[in-house]
């Protein structure tokens, strides 16, 4: 018998009993609906938290020189604090990195700096950084008002800057757009405010809210350009599950580019912010097998009912298997109708199940503020979950139906 008339006979058979087949359909629906479901919103919602940590700097990670002492391979001596990061250095690894990533170049000028504009100044407590056109993205810092160094006044060092709300308040009363433009003098130095650094509040005893960025080059200038200033370095990945991948292959080319030797210690140090990104990825991790744990017991139930409701539609169906058989049908055709029968009834069940799943999936995410997501890895999940519940809950029903003997079929009533 051809398969196409053996899958034909099976879809005409759930027609036959269609209250009971959409019955134990939708069982296994809600199966794949809890699966998919908890599984898309997970996912949309871990993608969602990446990308708002990737922008508080939760992806990235700092490059400096090491302050402790370093010890030498030279008969146990110990070497002198560890040297600056220079400018040069520092441009090097910025122009070679080649990682999915961003890097950012950054310099500390005076945390004691005082701002003026017209008679009203701040006190002598305002930071006064350098920074280049990646810095403010790469290390979360948000533009409220105005924009961001471009390349060209970095590489020329010009004379703009973006300042923290806690100086606007002071000499401009607290209104952004009135600071924009304006001139600005900072320890004397003049400078057009381009930009106004939204509110970010104070940690570690250090106020974030109280600082003025200026081109690197312009600081630079100013605090120094010998050997002796210290630049520091700033990657952030594009992936932050790639950290690991950025730091190994960043430890390497900084190595090359401070001239250490094979074995030799290193005098930098990288400081990464990754801790509540590996937190995520663990904890996504145990929900995504507690929501597969789930499914699969919901999958379980569904399976044994499946199971149940072929062995009755056996039962049912004796006479017209002998008749089948009494015809010519062979035991494997027999077996073959059944088996699809159960297939057919998982994956329209399982159809039912990834749409609904996607859809609830994608509510909650919406809910929770996370992203619209379509989920391909786990709707190929519930396909194949329904293609193996069909096959293990049909086998048994088809084969007792195939092994059943045509007069003895023929006679039942």
């Amino acid at each position: 018998m051809p398969y196409s008339e053996i899958l034909s006979m099976a879809f005409k058979n759930i027609r036959a009993n269609m209250l009971r087949s959409v019955l134990t359909l939708l069982i296994i629906a809600f199966g794949i609906m809890a699966l998919v479901g908890i599984l898309t919103a997970i996912d949309a919602i871990a993608f969602s938290l990446s990308d708002n940590l990737s922008n508080l700097g939760a992806n990235s990670f700092s490059i400096e020189r090491k302050w402790s002492d370093v010890k030498s391979n030279r008969r146990g001596k110990q070497q002198k604090e560890a040297e600056a990061v220079t400018y040069k250095q520092a441009m090097e690894f910025k122009e070679r990195f080649d990682f999915p990533a961003k890097v950012a170049i950054g310099c500390n000028g005076t945390s004691t700096s005082t701002v003026k504009f017209g008679d009203k100044k701040t006190n002598p407590n305002v930071t006064f950084n350098g920074a280049d056109e990646n810095f403010m993205d790469v290390k979360g810092v948000e533009i409220a008002v105005g924009r961001n160094f471009s390349k060209i006044e970095v590489e020329s060092g010009a004379p703009v800057a973006v300042i923290g709300p806690d100086i606007v308040k002071i000499l401009f009363d607290g209104k952004n757009e009135k600071a924009l433009d304006q001139i600005i003098a900072v320890n004397a130095q003049r400078y057009r405010v381009v930009g106004i650094m939204a509110t970010k509040g104070s940690s570690m005893n250090e106020s974030s809210d109280r600082k003025v960025y200026a081109p690197l080059i312009n600081v630079k200038a100013l605090f120094g350009a010998g050997d002796d200033k210290d630049y520091f370095l700033m990657v952030a990945v594009q992936d932050a599950t790639a950290m690991d991948g950025a730091q190994s292959e960043a430890t390497g080319l900084f190595r090359q580019i401070r001239g250490l030797r094979p074995g030799e210690e290193d005098d930098f140090e990288l400081f990464a912010s990754d801790g509540i990104v590996a937190i995520l990825k663990e904890n996504t991790v145990t929900l995504r097998l507690a929501a597969v744990a789930i499914g699969l017991m919901t999958l379980l139930g569904a399976a044994i009912g499946l199971m149940n409701i072929m062995l009755v539609s056996v039962t049912e169906r004796t006479r017209e298997i002998g008749i089948s058989k009494a015809l010519g049908a062979t035991r494997r055709s027999i077996m073959l109708q059944f088996l699809t029968e159960a297939i057919a009834i998982c994956q329209i069940g399982g159809l039912v199940g990834i749409f609904l799943g996607i859809l609830i999936g994608n509510i909650m995410t919406f809910v929770l503020g996370g992203t619209f997501l379509i989920p391909w890895l786990w709707m190929l999940l519930g396909f194949t979950l329904c293609m193996v519940v069909g096959m293990v809950s049909g086998f048994y029903p088809a084969m007792k139906a195939a092994r059943l003997d045509p007069i003895e079929s023929l006679r039942y009533e």
